[in-house]
């Protein structure tokens, strides 16, 4: 599991250049936000033998389904864990003993709600809350969860990652790089 305390920062990667960036850094644990069936063998081995922690968002993964076949299939091929916005996906992912992130856009009020009950149904190994610069919904999902929550997209600086810990996220996904070094 991700030692969050230490390595707060994940590597939010979206193409090669990033992969290549993120196992060259200090970060654990990747997010592969974009993938396919044919260069995903390749990827996994390559994390692990940098000894990051693969995660694979299952809404972006080319050629594999996004079904409980296609978790089969993500965890026969040895990644930690998966990403998705979709309950479904997130209890496959417990069924196959592999780790999940469910997302969760927060736009309003109501969509606190709607995740509040989704986390009491799916019990997913940790959350997601996007955009991260929403601080109150963060606070507001640390006080009624009791698992890890991860706060990502739109941080640029490092001012902006200490804000959103200290209000209750125990992690950040960051596509800036200039951001993955502790």
């Amino acid at each position: 599991m991700l030692d969050f305390e230490n390595y707060p920062v994940i590597a939010a990667v979206r193409s090669e250049h990033d992969l290549a960036c993120a196992l060259q850094s200090d970060i654990q644990c990747v997010f592969l936000l974009d993938s396919n069936i044919m260069t995903l063998g390749e990827r996994i081995a390559r994390a692990h033998a940098a000894g990051k922690l693969l995660f694979v968002h299952m809404d972006f993964a080319e050629g594999i389904g996004k079904d409980a076949s296609g978790v089969t299939y993500l965890a026969s091929q040895g990644v930690d864990g998966i990403i998705s916005t979709r309950s479904h996906i997130i209890a496959a992912a417990k069924k196959n003993g592999i780790s999940s992130v469910q997302r969760f856009f927060m736009i309003d009020s109501r969509s606190v709600d709607t995740a509040l009950e989704s986390l009491r149904q799916v019990q997913p190994d940790m959350i997601e809350l996007m955009p991260a610069l929403v601080y109150k919904s963060i606070a507001r999902m640390k006080k009624n969860i009791r698992i890890p929550v991860i706060a990502g997209g739109l941080l640029e600086t490092k001012d902006e990652i200490f804000s959103a810990l200290n209000v209750g996220a125990d992690m950040v996904s960051t596509a800036n790089h200039a951001l993955w070094e502790q």
